[in-house]
């Protein structure tokens, strides 16, 4: 599947001179956008490896622009052009954005070329590190889990199910993909807390919950080495902390709680509800929508339990059996 790269431009005429520039390209498909709002709806629509931008643009500036995308599509290499030889601009592109390059207008055919060729080489280099990232990753989950045996399954579970929330709100793919790293390793945590009381046969002590509550801090110090996302570390971090402001380990509220976290806090819960444990079974796919909905508003955000609970009333195969391959 060819790769897609973005041109945007106020000017249409220099829209089209790009077309006509490429129209014999067959190494990338080809997208255009006339404004940085409309790019940025192409971009949550689907993957962009290389983005070109002009810097001088109504409503949202080429340099502003590209800074939304540290958080939106961080993969995409990101091109601001200008037609002003502005060396702060330059240095704020590459410290605000991080911006690959720098191009002056008007530009040489042969230079624009060369530096998108070059881009896209850039963007496979960081999709074949993270092909080997995600081996990586998703083995230390499962490695992870061996220390809980009655959680086998659960990371894979709870990232199948928080992606398809994800997907439902329009996420980009690469949203999509720190979602899915971020619920891998949502208790990686874990790995400091003693078995004793991770099966255990009954609750937990007031002492033992303390304990318990540290795995998200440790979870989170884990991420930081090993230089995760921030969207992975926020889900790692804050997975429950609850809407009301009740959770831990900070006790934010709302949509102070990163959005990423609140859609893995769904799906985690589904899953703990529908999965069995050492105190108590099961609960059926009709109870478990009862006690989501009772939960709405309260530890999980309103929002992502509806459209979670819509999907669940299109899928009959969730939830997923616990020996399931996902």
């Amino acid at each position: 599947m060819k790769e897609s790269v973005l041109f945007v431009d106020d000017n249409e005429l220099t829209l089209e001179f790009i077309k006509e520039l490429y129209s014999n390209c067959d190494d990338f498909h080809l997208l255009t956008a006339e404004s940085a709002v409309e790019a940025l709806q192409i971009i949550r629509g689907e993957e962009i490896a290389v983005v070109v931008s002009d810097n001088v643009m109504p409503v949202i500036s080429g340099l502003d622009f590209l800074s939304s995308l540290k958080r939106i599509s961080p993969d995409t290499v990101k091109i601001l052009m200008s037609a002003y030889a502005d060396l702060a601009i330059a240095l704020a592109a590459i410290n605000r954005s991080e911006v690959y390059r720098f191009i002056l207008k008007p530009w040489k055919n042969e230079e624009l070329i060369a530096t998108v060729r070059d881009a896209l080489k850039r963007y496979h280099l960081t999709l074949e590190m993270h092909r080997d990232n995600e081996d990586v990753l998703r083995s230390l989950a499962q490695t992870i889990e061996l220390k809980d045996p009655l959680t086998k399954g659960h990371c894979d579970r709870v990232a199948v199910y928080a992606i398809l929330i994800a997907e439902r709100c329009g996420l980009s793919r690469i949203m999509q993909r720190e979602i899915k790293y971020g619920s891998w390793l949502h208790d990686c945590g874990k790995i400091g807390v003693p078995e004793l009381i991770l099966n255990g046969p009954g609750g937990l002590s007031a002492d033992q919950y303390e304990t318990m509550k540290q795995h998200s801090h440790w979870g989170a110090d884990v991420a930081a080495k090993a230089n995760l996302s921030q969207m992975a570390r926020n889900i790692i971090h804050y997975h429950h902390e609850r809407y009301d402001g009740t959770g831990y380990p900070c006790g934010l509220k709302g949509e102070k709680i990163p959005q990423e976290a609140r859609i893995v806090s769904v799906a985690d819960v589904f899953d703990a509800l529908t999965s069995e444990r050492p105190y108590r079974h099961r609960f059926s796919r009709d109870e478990t929508i009862k006690k989501m909905s009772a939960m709405s508003g309260e530890s999980l955000d309103p929002k992502f339990v509806e459209i979670f609970l819509d999907i669940l009333r299109e899928r009959e195969d969730l939830p997923f059996s616990p020996d399931a391959d996902v």
